[in-house]
């Protein structure tokens, strides 16, 4: 019995055969045979306002006053924004602000500490 490799974007055993492709049945995920797991995922490069490249964990500042919709209240230059995470769409960093809460911010608008 042949073993077939885990899905790169899941880790999951349960990946099967689908003409030339391999297809894992729990997150979709669908790469080719001949690439295998060694083909690395095709991830967007988030960068911050000076062109640092910004990763899952790390620690940023704002550059500039923000105003939070839905509210009066405006976020303000200098704030130090800890433990962010990288997400997908138009505002790519999800993180919490002490004294705000669950906040999405565009990396276009921060810089790494």
């Amino acid at each position: 019995m042949s073993t077939l490799p885990n899905c790169p974007k899941c880790n999951s055993e349960y990946t099967y055969e689908d003409g030339a492709n391999l297809v894992c049945p729990e997150c979709s995920h669908e790469w080719s045979k001949e690439a295998g797991a060694d083909q690395a995922e095709d991830k967007k490069i988030v960068k911050d306002a000076n062109g640092n490249v910004l990763n899952d964990g790390d620690t940023v500042t704002v550059i500039k006053d923000l105003k939070v919709k839905g509210s009066s209240s405006v976020l303000k230059i200098g704030t130090r924004v800890k433990n962010i995470r990288l997400v997908e769409g138009d505002h790519d960093i999800d993180c919490k602000i002490d004294g705000f809460g669950a906040m999405k911010l565009k990396s276009e608008f921060v810089k790494k500490v």
